[in-house]
């Protein structure tokens, strides 16, 4: 099966980038250019902005902070940078990074560029025709590609110091409450009721690795004639080194089965079609691929609902808050919900 692969579109209006700026900084970066850049925008992203630059035959993708951040931890624009540039050599579908601006001149915020890669890159819904035998070998792609971006040696890449791993379960309970208790628009009992039953049952450290930290479909690129094989592993803004588990329970947040209730298929960024996995095949093929021992992953899976819920409810206040216009967030607050209510009936 064959897809039309990832296109970049026009700006949404507001994120504008400045085009004359850019012409001026890419043309000392890379002597030689003569033209203006063409700008277009990779629209599907909800948290840092993607961008297609197109000039004299080079395409270059770039990266840089929502307009109205408020986290700016989450939006470090070095830090991805930083982790692309040790992760390309070693871990195949890490795109290579090109270059950072942490100058705020040009732009108005930092960014980066880096290469650009091409394939497909599955939304929230499933084509309706999806080959159930390519959704097995895809479900087994995705699994395999976390289980082998976990086994990546971060020391001798260069990354010891790129996070704090003792402690980090518990810091990750600590922030993710602190964000949404910032970014809450909406009572949502539910919510402060999974806060308090995750910091009173957290397990000990696991170990570390680089972990991805938002691993779902939407962040990943398949290559357009086999949908059965990884071609890249997009948006690393929450990237760190830290527990494993941790980032295996935040996939396992995004993951959909048909016996899933309604509600929460309809509320997670997600899908499922026939063919798909269940989470514990995907609990089963990742300790097969890494080795470790996993254990009751009950805590980690309700971490990653509670996470995402705060990551839509972090969304919805940007929009609420009128840092963006995008109708997309304008029913978030519905999401949150959802995903509170599952969370805690899971604990």
């Amino acid at each position: 099966m064959t897809l039309p692969p990832n296109a970049a579109e026009s700006i949404r209006p507001g994120e504008e980038l400045d085009q004359a700026a850019l012409a001026a900084y890419l043309k000392a970066q890379q002597p030689g250019l003569t033209s203006d850049p063409v700008i277009r925008q990779f629209r599907h992203g909800h948290s840092n902005l993607t961008y297609l630059i197109s000039v004299d035959g080079f395409d270059y993708v770039l990266r840089r902070p929502p307009f109205g951040n408020q986290v700016k931890s989450a939006h470090d624009m070095g830090r991805e940078f930083k982790i692309l540039t040790a992760l390309a050599p070693v871990f195949g579908p890490a795109p290579r990074p090109l270059f950072y601006c942490e100058d705020p001149g040009v732009i108005g915020v930092p960014f980066y560029l880096m290469e650009r890669r091409h394939g497909v890159v599955l939304r929230q819904v499933f084509p309706g025709n999806f080959d159930p035998a390519v959704a097995g070998r895809l479900c087994r792609a995705m699994t395999d590609t976390l289980a082998a971006l976990h086994r990546v040696d971060y020391r001798a890449i260069g990354l010891a110091d790129f996070g704090k791993p003792e402690g980090y379960v518990a810091r990750q309970v600590k922030g993710w409450t602190e964000r949404y208790a910032k970014a809450e628009t909406d009572a949502v009992p539910d919510m402060n009721r999974v806060a308090e039953w995750l910091a009173a049952t957290m397990p000990p450290e696991r170990g570390a690795a680089v972990i991805h930290n938002d691993f779902k479909f939407d962040n990943v690129m398949l290559a357009a004639g086999d949908l059965g094989r990884v071609e890249a592993v997009l948006d690393w803004e929450m990237a760190t080194i830290g527990d494993p588990l941790m980032d295996l329970g935040t996939a396992l947040a995004y993951w959909i089965e048909p016996t899933d209730p309604a509600p929460l298929r309809a509320a997670a960024m997600g899908s499922t079609t026939p063919g798909m996995w269940t989470r514990q095949q995907v609990i089963d093929r990742y300790v097969e691929q890494t080795g470790f021992a996993v254990g009751d992953l009950r805590f980690y899976y309700v971490f990653g609902m509670f996470k995402l819920a705060v990551i839509l409810q972090q969304i919805y206040a940007r929009y609420v808050r009128g840092f963006t216009s995008d109708e997309r967030f304008a029913t978030f607050n519905e999401r949150v919900a959802v995903l509170a209510q599952q969370a805690g009936l899971a604990t």
